[in-house]
């Protein structure tokens, strides 16, 4: 079926992995987006390794379904070509250091005067004003600064990082949400709008019960490790065979885990009986439950959980997440021809959508690979309406690069 986005034109001015991952969503739905490297090294992202066959996996995560131009940003022509393009855009997203795209020529308030239906998207890593707006927007640093990583870890190892890069993934998520409020503001009244996102707000925006808990009780949590900061139990046990999370929620949930765990006992225990005596003598708690746990393995105990109506589930790698029949049947993971590398394998846009006539857009998100640096640059131009003499001009004195296009 149509995605929603189709016929939509995004010119991609980003690099790394914020705005990279903010304009594949918006390809996953269907818009048409063109990605400007500048070259000759192309985006910073395809130095990071590991490397597939010479190729950055960090670069294939964030940039499929996009077309891939070159330009010399440098060249005394090379701006003023982005210009043109942008200006004969729906959205533009770029992340550079907050005041770059200004000093470029290619700010929001620039561009709207001349095409005021302009959606322009930005994303920086602490925002556009206050004395941290011109810090470099790095992950871990974000992490730190938005108080994320000390809800992290233990009282022994201290603040964590999360796993992935989680603040350049939800900045970027923020970002195209607000693309795509803008796009029904359009619709209503004809004119663009400028959406901001940043690092530091993205990461605050996940903050949930934790941040509540500070501005309405004024308490400042601690990091707890993988149990839950107010329910118990409520977190990672261990089994016979290995780590398996246990997510008792109720208090009937409660009486239920102690007979299954042949512990009706631990219910009439003045340690245990509600939940709040229940946070109070945790570790306790967690003590007894691993003991009665290591009788079985932990795909048996999910199992026997499962069937109680007791949330649990064993804690994969991610080698058993993509081996596993529920991932399979759900059609998270799509295959997409690489002229380099052959079948590519991707994790695809995370949900899906129906019509009325039940066609969906399950397992068909990936419709092609991360292009090579300048791969569709003069298929481009020609789409945005240059000249062909134009093209070999530009071509010809390098402003331009047009890469491998088979």
């Amino acid at each position: 079926m149509d995605l929603p986005l189709k016929g939509l034109k995004v010119l991609d001015l980003t690099r790394a992995l914020s705005g990279p991952f903010c304009t594949m969503i918006l390809a996953d739905l269907g818009a048409e987006v063109i990605k400007v490297e500048p070259t000759p090294d192309g985006d910073m992202i395809r130095q990071w390794g590991p490397f597939d066959h010479g190729i950055s996996v960090y670069y294939l995560s964030a940039n499929r379904n996009k077309k891939g131009v070159g330009v010399d940003f440098r060249h005394p022509d090379g701006l003023p070509l982005l210009r043109r393009l942008a200006l004969r855009s729906d959205i533009v997203v770029e992340n550079f250091r907050v005041g770059t795209a200004e000093k470029m020529g290619l700010g929001y308030e620039a561009l709207a005067a001349e095409h005021p239906g302009l959606i322009y998207a930005s994303i920086s890593g602490f925002g556009n004003r206050g004395p941290a707006r011109d810090w470099a927007g790095f992950d871990q640093i974000a992490q730190g600064y938005s108080g994320f990583m000390s809800l992290s870890g233990t009282p022994e190892t201290g603040p964590m990082r999360v796993g992935t890069a989680v603040g350049d993934l939800t900045s970027g998520m923020w970002a195209a949400i607000g693309v795509l409020g803008a796009c029904v503001a359009r619709q209503q009244t004809g004119l663009g709008r400028y959406v901001h996102s940043s690092l530091l707000s993205s990461l605050m925006g996940l903050l949930s019960v934790q941040g509540q808990r500070y501005l309405s009780l004024g308490e400042v949590p601690q990091p707890c490790g993988n149990v839950h900061p107010v329910i118990a139990p409520y977190g990672t046990f261990q089994t016979a065979d290995g780590p398996l999370n246990l997510a008792p929620a109720t208090q009937d949930m409660w009486l239920r885990l102690c007979e299954l765990l042949g512990c009706p006992e631990l219910a009439e225990d003045p340690r245990f009986r509600l939940n709040a005596d229940r946070i109070r003598h945790r570790l306790e708690l967690k003590d007894l439950i691993d003991a009665r746990l290591q009788a079985r393995g932990r795909m048996e105990w999910t199992a026997l959980f499962i069937q109680a109506g007791i949330p649990a589930g064993p804690i994969n790698t991610l080698a058993d997440v993509f081996a596993d029949e529920q991932v399979r049947q759900t059609r998270l993971v799509e295959t997409v021809m690489h002229p380099d590398l052959g079948e590519l394998r991707q994790v695809g846009l995370p949900f899906f959508m129906q019509d009325g006539s039940g066609e969906s857009s399950v397992g068909a998100t990936v419709h092609s690979p991360p292009p090579r640096l300048g791969q569709h640059t003069v298929e481009v131009l020609r789409q945005y309406g240059v000249e062909g003499g134009e093209i070999e001009r530009l071509l010809k004195d390098r402003v331009i690069f047009q890469g491998a296009d088979t």
